[in-house]
């Protein structure tokens, strides 16, 4: 791929202000929306179970289209993807702004998914390609993850105010200056590329093939709360998304022109990276969902409440990942901040797998807010640790990838910790238990079994993951010649 600099030292800065305002205008989407859902119920008549598809789409498309989106990136060119990304997710903001009814709405948060996954796959991509010195990419990486901390920390406070003061048409309307301004921005300040033309991976069977296994894949995966493990639904369908990507993998390895070349994953470190970020977020889906859930059912915070008790931890996270994670990594290598960062978050888990019913704040609850600065360091160094293994060509596609494994890792920690903690709850429910305690009692579950991910993950991170020098399986792109190459 033919990928030309920014000639300036700011218009690489500038390029990324602009990278980490669509991702603060896609992670904002995701958290402003989970505050707003009664009041979309309320007004335009969903049902309980029709408005967890208010999530469901968007997280499908999302989730489903990041790899293709990835790859094409690397195809058509990033810039263009990235831009008509925005264009679509701003457009698909408008009309669900404008929803009078529940398929109106769906159908847009479906729109946005798809917007989101074609401007997020090639967001990394771009960013190791502007910035080639180690020490430049651990900052400007630094930067990227607190935007991400900083939107969903923002979304719940934000997503209150706004309904409150407004009502939740606003949540979305809000994306409408932040994209336009993102896109205007993104077209001066983002460099120009070529990129390779469909020909040399025009794969239509498997953009086919993994497009519709992950997509599918999600959407059993989303749906086991409901059905539950061993229904039908869950493992016939769980059984046709593995068969769909199991033949992607089967034509990946056959095709002229594949459209994921498997050479991705002979960087031990970036196959690693991948597994480790899938394991430790399905674990961190019990501090950000479920610590919410505590405070409101069982402590009784309000929604904006909730979202400022929650606001220390946002803090601690942005700080380290803006001031500090960037130094650490330089100094003593991604894959030691890593480590650590997995044993503060480990330490988080541990601590409210003990939280009581009476819980107070300062004592039983901020702690947990502080721990969670581990995050701070996890996910710069995961990021890049997961694009260290890509060439020039394939930016793209390690983009997509990393996204992929995200989506995939929260889909996973949805069903998989709410499941077994509302289980618990009706066991303690039919005991005689209150409610209270109860819904404690299923908590804990889901921050034993987030502990237990955690260690999994520092156990990969240990022995799987090595330094970038001593993965020689693949070229890293710590190799600014790398980056630079037609």
């Amino acid at each position: 791929m033919s990928y030309t600099a920014p000639s300036s030292q700011p218009s690489r800065w500038l390029a990324l202000i602009v990278l980490s305002a669509a991702m603060l205008m896609t992670v904002l989407d995701g958290s402003i929306v989970t505050v707003a859902m009664p009041a979309m119920q309320r007004d335009l008549g969903f049902s309980p179970a029709g408005l967890s598809w208010i999530v469901n789409a968007y997280g499908i498309a999302f989730g489903g289209l990041l790899l293709l989106a990835g790859r094409l990136g690397d195809l058509i060119g990033r810039k263009s993807m990235f831009l008509a990304g925005n264009a679509v997710f701003t457009a698909a903001s408008l009309l669900a702004g404008a929803a009078t009814g529940p398929g109106l709405l769906i159908a847009a948060r479906f729109l946005q998914g798809v917007g989101s996954a074609m401007a997020s796959a090639v967001v990394l991509g771009i960013l190791v390609t502007l910035f080639t010195e180690p020490a430049e990419r651990a900052k400007a990486i630094g930067i990227f993850s607190f935007t991400g901390a900083a939107g969903a920390s923002i979304g719940q406070v934000l997503g209150g105010v706004i309904t409150d003061a407004l009502s939740w048409h606003w949540i979305f309307f809000i994306n409408l200056p932040i994209g336009l301004a993102t896109i205007t921005l993104a077209i001066r300040a983002l460099p120009g590329d070529r990129g390779a033309g469909l020909a040399a991976g025009a794969d239509v069977i498997g953009a086919v093939l993994v497009t519709s296994g992950l997509m599918l894949g999600i959407y059993t995966v989303v749906k086991i709360e409901e059905y539950g493990w061993l229904a039908a639904h869950t493992l016939g369908l769980g059984a046709v998304s593995l068969a769909l990507l199991a033949a992607f993998v089967i034509r990946q390895a056959t095709a002229r022109t594949p459209l994921m070349p498997l050479r991705i994953f002979r960087s031990r470190t970036v196959s690693g990276a991948n597994l480790v970020q899938m394991l430790a977020l399905s674990a961190m889906f019990a501090f950000q969902i479920i610590v919410a859930l505590f405070m409101q059912k069982v402590l009784g915070y309000s929604a904006l409440g909730t979202g400022l008790a929650m606001l220390p931890a946002a803090v601690a996270i942005g700080a380290v990942s803006l001031f500090v994670s960037a130094r650490l990594n330089t100094r003593f290598g991604a894959r030691r901040v890593l480590l650590v960062g997995l044993a503060l978050l480990l330490a988080a888990m541990g601590w409210l797998t003990r939280v009581p019913v009476t819980a107070n704040y300062v004592t039983d609850l901020l702690p947990v807010m502080l721990l969670i600065a581990g995050g701070g360091l996890v996910l710069p160094a995961l990021t890049t640790l997961g694009m260290s293994g890509a060439k020039a060509d394939d930016a793209g596609l390690a983009s997509g990838l990393f996204n992929t494994t995200q989506q995939v890792g929260m889909a996973i920690g949805v069903a998989v910790l709410s499941t077994l903690a509302a289980s618990r709850t009706e066991d303690l429910l039919s005991a005689g238990q209150s409610q209270a305690v109860a819904l404690t009692g299923g908590y804990h579950v889901a921050f034993t079994i987030s502990a237990a991910l955690l260690v999994a993950a520092f156990i990969v991170a240990l022995t799987v993951l090595r330094r970038p020098e001593q993965d020689t399986t693949a070229t890293t792109a710590e190799d600014p010649a790398v980056l630079t190459s037609a």
